[in-house]
Order: structure tokens, then sequence, then C-alpha cells
């Protein structure tokens, strides 16, 4: 019964969604109406809370892929493409004026 319970959860909220609360809330619930035992409530709250941090890991993973994707195809420079630009620029600058100097 368990495993349908987290079956129908993971299809119909989405465990992504699912806060720590509402786990908890639905964790004892079920055990107040004695659907299963308190230990069975315990573990199921245990496993849906880490079930909604690896989703949660995981579509973060995904979003930053996207996204990511997305700027490449944009032809944005990133900050870290801006910070090696300026330290060129700062490193140019110091040969230009190291080159002005010896001309004096």
């Amino acid at each position: 019964m368990i495993e349908l319970l987290k079956k129908t959860i993971l299809t119909g909220l989405g465990v992504a969604s699912l806060t720590r609360d509402k786990i908890e809330q639905l964790g004892r619930e079920l055990s107040d109406k004695g659907k299963m035992t308190e230990q069975e409530g315990q573990k199921f709250v245990e496993e849906m809370q880490q079930l909604a941090e690896e989703s949660r890991a995981s579509l973060q993973k995904q979003t930053e892929k996207v996204v990511e994707s997305a700027l490449a195809k944009m032809h944005l420079a990133r900050a870290a493409d801006m910070d090696e630009l300026k330290q060129e620029i700062a490193a140019l600058r110091a040969e230009i004026e190291a080159i002005r100097t010896e001309k004096e």
C-alpha cells in the first residue's frame, strides 16, 4: 500500500513540489486514519522527503543545463568570459604604457 501511495503522490503532485511540512502532514493523516502504522508513516515520510530532495536536485541540474544551453545559443558572454577579457585589457594597457615609457 505504501508503494501505491508513493506512486500516486509522484504522479499526481510531483514530488519536487512537496515540502517537508506537507509530507509530514500527509504521513500523520494516513497514520491517524489507520491506513498505516506509526512506523510505516514515519518510514513513508522519510522516503518521501528523500525522494523530494533527489527530485529537486535533479530538476535544478536540468534547469541549469537548459539555461546554459540557451545562453550558449544566444552567444552571450558569461561573467568568467568578461573577467578574462578585463585581465587581457589590463595586460595590454600595461604593455602599451611600458612601450610609451621606453620611447620617452
